[in-house]
C-alpha cells in the first residue's frame, strides 16, 4: 500500500500550542514542539534495532530500521581485469600523466560489476490518535542517562504520556501509552516501507509487515525481513484487521514491536526470520513495560555510567535542546558540551553492541532505501572515526563489531589481493558493505585507494594498547601481519625518488597540482606512507609478543628504510604529497596527511618539533568550518596541537544549528545528530573523542592530564576516562590546574603522570620524579625519520608550557589517589 494514501486515510491535521520548560540538569535533548522532519526526530537503538521517535500527537512516527537490513546479497566485486592495468596505471603516474592514469584505473581497476550495497529501512511505524491534532503543554525528550524516549502532552484536560525505548535485554522496541483519565487510549497502529514489494497482513493480534531487501547494481535483493506489532491493554479494547491495530477506549496499552531477518552473516543468508520475528514477540509478551524498561536501563547504564564528565551548568539549560545548539556559539553554555561529549557515547553504545554489525555511516538510523554514499562503511577515515570514542570513553565492548568486521574483510580482502593484484596477504580500499565487499569502488578519484586494510589495523592495534590482552594480540595478529603482507607485495619503487611508495594510490578525495590539476591519483602520497609506517611498525612490536619471526620482522625494517619521510613544503606546511603540490587556499573536509598527528602518534611536539608546526601549518590553511565530521576530526587535531582555545572553537563550529533551509555547510541538526550535510554519524563520535583529548592524552610515552583545556573550562571534573596502559582517570581541576586525581590500574606497571602543575599522593604510594623511558611497554616513543625541510619554509619555535612527570608503580585492581600542591 502506497505510505501517503494510507497516512491520508488514517491521520489529522496538527496544530501546535503552548509548551512546557525542562529545568532540570539532567543528561537530556528535550524539545517543545513535535518533530516535523527527520533530522528533528530523536534516535533510540539497542544495536540491532534503531527508531527514530518524532512526537507528533496526533500521528506519532517511529521510522524504524534492523542492522541487517541491505540491499543485495553475499557477492565480490573483485575482477581480473585491474593485474593487466595496474603497470600501464603506474607507469604513467610515474610520466606525471595523471588524468590518464585516473581515467584508465575508472576503466579497468575499479569495481566492473557493482560499488556495494545500501543499508535500508525497515520502514515505520504509525500510531494514529483521532483528535489529538490540539494539544497544550507540549513535551518530548531523549533520556541518554537511561536510554528512553518520552512524549507528553495535554488535550481536553488529558495529559497522553508516551514512553519508548528499545530494549537491550529483550531485543523489542515497546511503547506505552498512557492517559491522565481511564479510556482515554484510542488509536490506529499500522505499518509501511518504502521498499517495493512488502505485505502488510494480520495473524490473530498481531499486524504483520514483510518483505525483502532490493535489487541494486545486478545484485539479486535475498535479505528478507518481517515485523510484528502486538498490544497489550489494561481497559478497552484491541483488535486486528487489514494489517492494522484497532485500539478502543483503553486505560493504558503497550505495544511490543519486534523486526527479524534472515542474515545469518556476510556469507549465510538462511535465518528463518518469520520463526525469529515472532520468537523476540513472544518472549518479550509476557513481560510488562516497566519489567522491560527496568532490564534495558540496568544493561545500558553498565556502559553508560562509567564515565560521567561536569562542565558546569547555567541557565541555557531552561530552553529547549535545538535553542541550544543553536545558540551556543554566542551563549556559554558548558553543560551543552557534556551533553554533546555524552551523546556520542549514547550513540555508540546503542548502533554497535557484541555479537552485532559495526556502526555504519548513519550509525543504524535511516530512513531510505539508497541514502547519501549508501550508509556504507567509509574505511577513508568515517568507519574509523566512529570507534575513536569507544576506548577512551570506556565502551571498550562496543568495539568488538568493528573487530569481527575487520576479522571478515581479513578474508574476502585476501581474495581481492590476489584476484586483482596477484598480492598475498589482504587488501581494503575504501568502502565495504554488510557484505565485506574490498574491491576498489566508484571512480578512481575517491576509489583508487588500497590503503584502508592498514588503517583498520591501526584501530586493532590501539586497542591492544588500551587492553594490554595479550589473547586479544594473538586474536588480531594475523589480520594485521595480513594486511603487511599485501604491502610487501604491492609496494614499489618510484623510479622518480627511489623511495619504497603504494601506487596507485591518492590522499583520500583531494586532487593535486600535478598535471592539469584535476586528480587525486598519485604515489606515495604521505597518509600511505604514514599508515604503512604504523602497521609494518606495529606488526614487528606485536611478532616479538606473540610470533616471534626475525626473517618477517626484517623484511618490514628494510621496507621501512626505503620508505619516503614525511616533507616539510615551502609554505611552512606539512607536505599532503611527495611533490610540493599543497596549496594554502586548499579547504578541503579531508585532512589526512595530519593522520600522523591524530590518530596516530608520530607528529610530537617534543620528538618532532618541525612536523608538530608544519601539521600546525597545515590545520591553519584548512581553516576550521567544514562538514561535520571534518569539524569532529579538527576538534582532536587541535587538541594533539596542545591548543584548547581553538578545539573549543571547533565544537562551536560544530554545534551550529543547521535546520531545513541551510543547504551547505556542516553542524549539528536539532536532534543533536552531525550534519556533513546530510547526516552522517562520525562527527558525533569524532567530537566526542576530541573532548576525551582535550582533557587527557596517552599517545605517547606518559598520560597528559588536561593538555588542552580550554580557558572557559576553568573548573571542572571527569571520571571514568581509560587511557592506553588500561589507567582509569578520575580527575578534578579549579582553575584550569589539576585539583585532585584517583587513578585506577586494570593491569598494573608503570604510570607516568604529566601535567602542568605539581602533584602530592596520598599516604603510602611511593610518587617519583619521571626519569629515562617509560619502561610500561603499552607506552612508546616513535622514532620517524627527520624530515626534509623546504629552504622556503619558515618554521616557528615550539613553545610549551613547562611539565612536570612522576612515575608511580601501580598494582592491578588498585586505586591511588593524588592531590594539587
Amino acid at each position: 500500500m502506497k505510505l501517503k494514501s494510507k497516512i491520508t486515510a488514517i491521520c489529522f491535521g496538527i496544530v501546535s500550542f503552548a509548551s512546557t520548560a525542562q529545568t532540570k540538569t539532567e543528561l537530556k535533548l528535550w524539545y517543545d514542539k513535535p518533530a516535523t522532519i527527520w533530522n528533528e526526530a530523536l534516535p533510540l537503538g539497542n544495536g540491532r534495532l534503531g527508531a527514530m521517535v518524532f512526537g507528533d500527537p496526533a500521528v506519532e512516527r517511529l521510522q524504524l530500521n534492523e542492522e541487517t537490513i541491505w540491499a543485495g546479497s553475499p557477492n565480490s566485486n573483485a575482477h581480473t581485469k585491474s593485474i593487466e592495468a595496474l603497470p600501464k596505471v603506474r607507469q604513467l603516474v610515474f610520466e606525471g600523466k595523471f588524468d590518464e592514469a585516473q581515467a584508465l584505473a575508472t576503466q579497468d581497476i575499479m569495481s566492473q560489476t557493482n560499488d556495494g550495497m545500501p543499508y535500508q529501512t525497515f520502514g515505520s511505524a504509525y500510531i494514529s490518535f483521532p483528535g489529538h491534532q490540539k494539544y497544550t503543554n507540549y513535551y518530548r525528550d531523549l533520556d541518554i542517562e537511561n536510554a528512553t524516549a518520552k512524549v507528553k502532552y495535554t488535550v481536553n484536560g488529558v495529559e497522553f504520556t508516551r514512553e519508548i525505548l528499545t530494549s537491550f535485554s529483550d531485543q523489542v522496541i515497546v511503547v506505552k501509552l498512557s492517559a491522565s483519565q481511564p479510556g482515554q487510549i484510542t488509536a490506529n497502529v499500522f505499518m509501511n516501507s518504502p521498499i517495493d514489494k512488502t505485505v502488510p497482513s494480520t495473524e490473530g493480534n498481531q499486524i504483520i509487515l514483510s518483505g525483502v531487501g532490493t535489487n541494486f547494481e545486478n545484485v539479486k535483493g535475498k535479505v528478507k525481513f518481517q515485523g510484528r506489532i502486538e498490544a497489550k491493554n489494561k481497559g478497552g479494547e484491541v483488535s486486528a484487521s487489514n494489517g492494522i491495530l484497532i485500539i478502543n477506549k483503553a486505560d493504558e496499552v503497550t505495544l511490543y514491536i519486534s523486526i527479524a531477518t534472515n542474515f545469518k552473516n556476510y556469507q549465510d543468508i538462511t535465518e528463518d526470520e518469520v520463526a525469529k520475528s515472532k520468537s523476540y514477540l513472544e518472549k518479550a509478551l509476557p513481560k510488562s513495560f516497566d519489567a522491560i524498561k527496568k532490564a534495558h536501563v540496568a544493561y545500558y547504564q553498565k556502559f553508560f555510567n562509567r564515565v560521567a564528565l561536569d562542565l558546569g551548568s547555567n541557565d541555557a539549560i531552561k530552553k529547549p535542546t535545538n535553542e541550544r545548539i543553536r545558540d551556543f556559539k554566542n551563549q556559554f553554555d558548558p553543560q551543552l558540551a557534556s551533553l554533546y561529549f555524552q551523546f556520542g557515547r549514547y550513540l555508540l553504545i546503542s548502533s554497535s553492541q557484541p555479537g552485532g554489525q559495526p556502526a555504519n555511516l548513519q550509525g543504524i538510523w535511516n530512513d531510505m532505501v539508497t541514502p547519501p554514499w549508501d550508509s556504507k562503511y567509509t574505511t577513508n577515515i568515517n568507519a574509523e572515526m566512529n570507534y575513536w570514542p569507544a576506548e577512551v570513553t570506556n565502551l571498550s565492548e562496543m568495539h568488538e563489531p568493528f573487530i569481527q568486521m575487520a576479522k571478515e574483510l581479513s578474508v574476502t580482502g585476501a581474495v581481492t589481493a590476489k584476484t586483482m593484484y596477484n598480492a598475498n596477504g589482504w587488501v581494503l580500499h575504501h568502502n565495504t558493505d554488510i557484505w565485506r565487499v574490498t574491491a576498489p569502488v566508484d571512480s578512481a578519484a575517491s576509489g583508487m585507494w588500497p590503503t584502508g586494510g592498514a588503517w583498520v589495523s591501526q584501530d586493532l592495534w590501539e586497542r591492544y594498547l588500551y587492553t594490554g590482552d595479550i589473547n586479544y594480540l594473538k586474536e588480531i595478529y594475523p589480520i594485521i601481519k595480513g594486511s603487511a603482507d599485501f604491502f610487501l607485495d604491492f609496494m614499489i619503487t618510484d623510479p622518480n625518488t627511489g623511495y619504497l611508495v603504494v601506487v596507485p594510490s591518492s590522499s583520500p578525495e583531494n586532487t593535486h597540482a600535478g598535471g592539469t590539476g584535476k586528480s587525486t591519483i598519485a604515489s606515495g602520497t604521505t597518509m600511505d606512507n604514514q599508515l604503512v609506517f604504523d602497521l609494518f611498525s606495529n606488526v614487528i612490536k606485536a611478532s616479538k609478543l606473540v610470533a616471534p619471526d626475525e626473517n618477517y620482522t626484517k623484511k618490514l625494517s628494510d621496507a621501512l628504510a626505503k620508505m619516503p619521510p614525511m616533507k616539510i613544503g615551502k609554505h611552512s606546511q606539512l607536505q599532503e604529497w611527495q611533490d610540493d603540490w599543497d596549496n594554502p587556499k586548499d579547504n578541503h573536509r579531508h585532512v589526512s596527511h595530519l593522520y600522523g598527528l591524530f590518530p596516530s602518534n608520530q607528529i610530537s611536539p617534543i620528538k618532532t618539533p618541525e612536523l608538530f608546526e608544519g601539521a600546525k601549518q597545515s590545520l591553519i590553511y584548512r581553516t576550521d568550518e567544514s562538514t561535520g565530521w571534518s569539524m569532529g576530526w579538527k576538534v582532536n587535531l587541535w587538541a594533539r596541537l596542545l591548543d584548547g582555545n581553538h578545539a573549543y572553537k571547533l565544537i562551536q563550529d560544530q554545534l551550529h544549528l543547521v535546520t531545513a533551509d541551510q543547504k551547505k555547510g556542516g553542524g549539528t541538526y536539532p536532534n543533536m545528530l552531525d550534519a556533513h550535510q546530510p547526516f552522517q554519524i562520525d562527527g558525533n563520535f569524532g567530537c566526542t573523542a576530541g573532548i576525551a583529548e582535550m582533557l587527557m592524552q596517552s599517545q605517547e610515552d606518559a598520560i597528559h592530564l588536561l593538555p588542552a583545556l580550554p580557558t572557559v573550562w576553568k573548573d571542572g571534573s571527569i571520571k571514568g576516562l581509560v587511557t592506553r596502559g588500561g589507567f582509569v582517570i578520575d580527575m578534578t581541576w579549579k582553575n584550569n590546574k589539576v585539583s585532585t586525581l584517583k587513578v585506577y590500574s586494570k593491569l598494573g606497571g608503570n604510570c607516568r603522570l604529566k601535567l602542568e602543575n605539581t602533584l602530592k599522593a596520598d599516604k603510602g604510594i611511593v610518587l617519583k620524579k619521571a626519569k629515562g623511558k617509560n619502561p610500561n611497554p603499552l607506552f612508546y616513543d616513535v622514532e620517524v625519520k627527520k624530515p626534509i625541510i623546504s629552504k622556503e619554509a619558515k618554521l616557528p619555535k615550539v613553545k610549551l608550557p613547562k611539565y612536570n612527570e612522576y612515575d608511580v608503580e601501580m598494582k592491578a585492581g588498585q586505586t591511588y589517589s593524588f592531590s594539587a600542591n
